[in-house]
């Protein structure tokens, strides 16, 4: 199946399953919203987030909107934590894919965050400017992972410390975040990238998403932009990274962790690489597969 089709189909899911809740423009007007949550699979041991991500829709919490910049695209939802599930602390900050593409928003995302909220976890469900979008690409999409971690850093109603999970292009985005030196100023534990583009060079050499790097950066390797955006232009990470990952990915194939997994460790890094049996690129962020069960303890062991 095509990556457009997957991320339709998960938008869809993410508007058939209504959540009640209420959404705010930049001067803080709520209007209501509707967003999602997905079911987990049974047979998880209860008393855990992986056991109350299996919470029926009803029992998600509900999402309210934010700004930190002036332009649409600069936003994120708030999602509190379900009612009756164990109290979690820390914030999850979802970081959604589509090979920074700007057809693909965070709507495919709502159901992988409804189920974080699921699980107990106050949950940030982040947008950003992505390429083809005015101001959008390189430095345009960095610029935004930072002033967003630092909203979200500076809110007093959502807990520290954070745990940034991102997939596919998110998952760049939430590793390039690890690299930075703000990255334990803004209060983030770690990052989970799943289906992670963690190296921008093996991305390339595979022309993953049409050559989609380049347009992303705007440039080719070896130019300053490129080394400003790829994450293995800064390893060691200054925060543990978890890498989830399929072994039937198609679309970012897991051979694209191996160099950021093997310098990281060489350099003492607190990295690792779980690689999932049968996985594809979207069973990381469709709640109810056991792919999904193993995000959710990589999340629970950063807190």
């Amino acid at each position: 199946m095509r990556y457009s089709h997957w991320v339709m189909a998960l938008t869809l899911l993410s508007a058939s399953t209504a959540l009640s809740g209420c959404v705010g423009d930049a001067g803080g007007t709520m209007t209501p919203m509707t967003s999602s949550a997905s079911a987990t699979p049974a047979g998880t041991p209860s008393g855990t987030p992986e056991a109350a991500a299996d919470a029926s829709p009803s029992a998600s919490a509900s999402a309210a909107t934010r700004s930190y910049g002036s332009d649409p695209a600069q936003v994120y939802d708030v999602l509190q934590p379900a009612a009756g599930a164990p109290a979690v602390t820390g914030t999850v900050v979802v970081v959604h894919g589509g090979f920074w593409h700007a057809e693909y928003d965070r709507e495919h995302a709502r159901p992988e965050a409804a189920a974080f909220a699921s699980a107990g976890y106050h949950v940030v469900l982040a947008e950003y400017r992505r390429a083809g979008m005015p101001g959008g690409g390189v430095p345009g999409t960095l610029d935004d992972v930072r002033d967003l971690l630092a909203s979200v850093a500076a809110q007093p109603d959502l807990p520290k410390p954070l745990v940034l999970v991102g997939h596919s292009a998110g998952g760049h985005l939430v590793a390039w975040a690890a690299g930075q030196p703000w990255a334990r100023e803004r209060g983030i534990a770690g990052v989970v990238s799943l289906a992670g583009v963690v190296d921008l060079g093996a991305a390339d050499r595979l022309h993953l998403g049409s050559d989609a790097t380049r347009d992303f950066v705007g440039s080719g390797p070896g130019t300053a932009a490129w080394t400003s955006a790829d994450p293995m232009s800064t390893l060691p990470p200054k925060v543990p990274v978890r890498l989830v990952n399929g072994t039937d990915d198609d679309v970012v194939p897991p051979e694209v962790a191996d160099a950021y997994v093997a310098k990281a460790k060489a350099a003492g890094a607190d990295v690792t690489e779980d690689l999932v049996q049968g996985a594809d690129h979207f069973a990381v962020i469709t709640p109810d597969t056991p792919a999904f069960q193993r995000v959710l303890a990589a999340v629970h062991s950063l807190l």
